[in-house]
C-alpha cells in the first residue's frame, strides 16, 4: 500500500469518528437540523431497540424532538468505536460501518436520573458532501432509574 492510500484511510476514519460525534452532539443539544444533515437523503434510524420508532430521518427527527423534551439534561457518551471501511482491494470504498457502545445519562424534568447503555450500529456512505449516515440502529442493553 502506498502512503497516499494509508492517509486516505486515516482521513476516512477521522471523518467517520466526527460523524458519530456529531450525532451525539446533535441529539444532546436538540439540534434537529444538524441531526437531519448528518444523514443521506434516504437515511433511516431505528430506535425500536430502546422503545422508540423506526423510520425515515425526517419522521424520526420529529419523534426525537418531541420525546427528548422529557429529558432537559442528557449526554451521549459513545465509546469503543469499531470502524470498518469497505475494502476495494487495498483501497477504501464508499461505504462503512461503525459499531460503538454508549452510555447515556439523562435527567427527567422532575429531576430524577435515568441512565441507559447499549450499542449503536451506524452505516455510512461517502457523498459529495463527505461521509453521511445511511442508518442508525440502537440496541439498548440496560437501563437504570
Amino acid at each position: 500500500m502506498t502512503q497516499r492510500v494509508d492517509l486516505a484511510g486515516v482521513m476516512d476514519r477521522l471523518a467517520l469518528d466526527d460523524l458519530v460525534t456529531g450525532y451525539a452532539v446533535a441529539v444532546d443539544d436538540s439540534d434537529w437540523a444538524a441531526y437531519r444533515a448528518l444523514f443521506t437523503a434516504d437515511g433511516r434510524a431505528d430506535y425500536r431497540g430502546s422503545g422508540g420508532i423506526e423510520g425515515a430521518v425526517e419522521e424520526v427527527a420529529r419523534w426525537l424532538a418531541e420525546n427528548m423534551r422529557r429529558f432537559p439534561v442528557r449526554q451521549h457518551l459513545i465509546v469503543n468505536r469499531r470502524i470498518r471501511i469497505e475494502d476495494l482491494g487495498g483501497y477504501p470504498g464508499d461505504t462503512a460501518t461503525v459499531r460503538a457502545d454508549y452510555v447515556n445519562p439523562m435527567r427527567f424534568e422532575s429531576g430524577e436520573d435515568f441512565v441507559c447503555g447499549g450499542r449503536y450500529e451506524f452505516t455510512a456512505r461517502r457523498t459529495d458532501a463527505g461521509w453521511r449516515l445511511r442508518g442508525v440502529v440502537v440496541e439498548e442493553r440496560w437501563r437504570r432509574m
